[in-house]
């Protein structure tokens, strides 16, 4: 099949002879960035804040933040201030090593001195994606087992309180304290800074991040202080990341991306990040890019879309800092990639990863020719393949199980609670088995192909279906009920539902809007369906589960429901 290529980037980048590095890699030559090289002394924070301070850059810029309302900038010396600070008001609350704190805020800078703070103090946190209601919160907060939550004043009635005994402090922001909790703010102010970071062991973890499985079952994906690695030499081969760059990755720091590359890796290379709270509105992203003069962009391409259709605002903002635009989250498509090339003048380079995978793995590089519809090649000192379904590689141009071998080190190391589910990863050990479909090509070229499990991806947001069907059969109108990612435009995938109703319903307008807000309310919004379908039955395989199978054919129009 011959496809559009477009040719190796022109002009300066960091990875320049993709092949020459490949050839003998090894992670290990990364660890020579850090500190705890020399001094045997590691925390991920450290790297990422402090160090510059140690180091005379205290002064350069590290976060600028902007709502609407509220407009400020911190530099590295300000933030790892604000971090001491809160770790101080852990050690008031008895808060050791080890223990498991959550954030349930939205972007804001209270949420990255939160986790600073906590991870500084040797902590694991729990991020909450900010549009969770009470299930899904309740879900990841009971199984992680946090001990303390941070959350914001207009979130807190979604927490499940009276169920989930183990929750001892809730720290919320704002100006005025509630009832039963602690102020964000009154704490800060009285608390003493702590000077000392709570050193680690490299393999310790600082990071729950709860995963949507098909399975519906969320799942807590461990990650360790040793992942900095990872983080940082992939910001300097994939990012391209320099020390005069200002940095904007738009994912929410709930999400993996939003966290390793909405702060963490930039950081490590003494890079400012952008951070913009709020909803969405293309003319704000605009004048985002614009005054803040970014020069490398981290988006999806859901996001492009919905910018491209407001692309008159391109004639009043100068977004002549842009050099380097990268996507994740979703499939690529080619119309999102012409138009940056035709409105911007550059290519938006793919990248392909997950939570488990904690860094970027098979990515589009500069250094490379750009094949439309691939998502890259894998980075050096890592190797992917793709298997059958009994774990036999296939070769070239032929479709299976897209599989990473371990070892590299971003590497997610359990998943809380579930050792079952973990070794479920590696049951073709070595290889880590991704739950994506791929294929190559004969040149190495890498084509991701969709889930295998029928996880929906809608608008970069990963959504597990049995979530979603486990919420529809609590309403009283439904019988039985299975979803799947319908291919959308604009969102990439949107959640459809085929609901089986009981005796004497019909699936009118009314109640498509009840049970669209029924899983808004009890899920977030993001998984609740933008389509229904009523059947006689959902299909099924032998043993009883859904078949993801008949339903993706359902949703593609290649057969009919019965």
């Amino acid at each position: 099949m011959q496809r559009r290529v477009i040719p190796p980037r022109e002009g300066e980048k960091n990875l320049v002879d993709y092949e020459e590095v490949r050839k003998n890699f090894s992670f290990r030559e990364g660890e020579k960035f850090f500190t705890w090289s020399r001094t045997g002394k590691a925390n991920i924070i450290y790297e990422a804040l402090e160090k510059h301070v140690a180091e005379g850059r205290g002064d350069s810029s590290a976060l600028y933040y902007s709502d609407g309302q509220r407009r400020e900038n911190y530099t590295f010396a300000q933030l790892a201030e604000l971090a001491r600070k809160f770790t101080g008001v852990l050690h008031s609350l008895d808060f050791r090593k080890g223990e498991r704190l959550a954030i349930f805020l939205p972007r804001s800078p209270e949420w990255y001195v939160t986790f600073a703070g906590t991870v500084r103090a040797g902590g694991i946190v729990v991020p909450l994606f900010e549009a969770f209601m009470e299930e899904a919160l309740y879900d990841r907060l009971a199984d992680s087992g946090a001990r303390i939550l941070v959350t914001a004043p207009e979130l807190l009635p979604r927490v499940p309180l009276e169920r989930l005994p183990q929750l001892e402090h809730v720290i919320v922001t704002g100006e005025e304290g509630l009832p039963g909790t602690l102020s964000w703010q009154e704490e800060m102010a009285k608390a003493a800074p702590v000077a000392e970071v709570t050193w680690v062991d490299l393999e310790d973890p600082y990071l729950i991040l709860y995963a949507s499985g098909a399975e519906g079952v969320p799942r807590g994906i461990v990650h360790v202080h040793y992942g900095m690695v990872g983080h940082y030499l992939t910001a300097y081969w994939v990012h391209d990341l320099r020390p005069s760059d200002v940095y904007w990755c738009t994912a929410d720091p709930g999400w993996i991306t939003g966290i390793v590359y909405g702060f963490l890796a930039p950081w490590m290379h003494g890079v400012p990040v952008v951070i913009r709270g709020g909803r969405f509105r293309a003319e704000d992203w605009y004048r985002t890019l614009a005054e803040y003069r970014v020069s490398v962009w981290y988006s999806a391409p859901t996001a492009f879309r919905m910018m491209r259709q407001e692309e008159h605002l391109l004639a009043q903002y100068d977004l002549s800092s842009l050099r380097h635009i990268l996507s994740v989250g979703e499939p690529l498509t080619q119309d999102v990639l012409d138009w940056c090339l035709e409105k911007l003048g550059l290519p938006v380079y793919d990248t392909w990863w997950m939570t488990e995978t904690g860094m970027n793995i098979i990515c589009q590089l500069p250094a490379l020719p750009l094949k439309v519809g691939s998502i890259g090649k894998p980075l050096p000192g890592i190797e992917c393949t793709v298997l059958d379904d009994e774990g036999r590689e296939v070769g070239p141009n032929r479709i299976g199980h897209l599989a990473i071998k371990k070892g590299w080190p971003a590497m997610f190391r359990a998943v809380w609670n579930n050792e079952e589910k973990y070794r479920e990863y590696f049951r073709f050990d070595p290889w880590f088995v991704s739950g994506d479909a791929a294929y190559y090509d004969e040149d190495g070229y890498f084509y991701f192909q969709g889930r295998v499990d029928g996880v929906i991806n809608t608008s970069g947001e990963r959504v597990g279906p049995a979530e979603v069907e486990k919420k529809l059969v609590e309403h009283p109108a439904v019988k039985d009920a299975a979803v799947a990612g319908k291919p959308d435009p604009l969102r990439g995938e949107i959640v459809k539902a085929y609901v089986v109703l009981e005796t004497g319903r019909e699936l009118t307008a009314e109640l498509m809007e009840e049970l669209r807000n029924f899983v808004k309310t009890g899920l977030a919004a993001h998984a609740a369906p933008r389509e229904f379908e009523a059947v006689g039955a959902v299909p099924r395989t032998a043993d009883g589960s859904i078949d993801r199978k008949k339903l993706r054919e359902w949703v593609l129009g290649l057969s009919k429901p019965d």
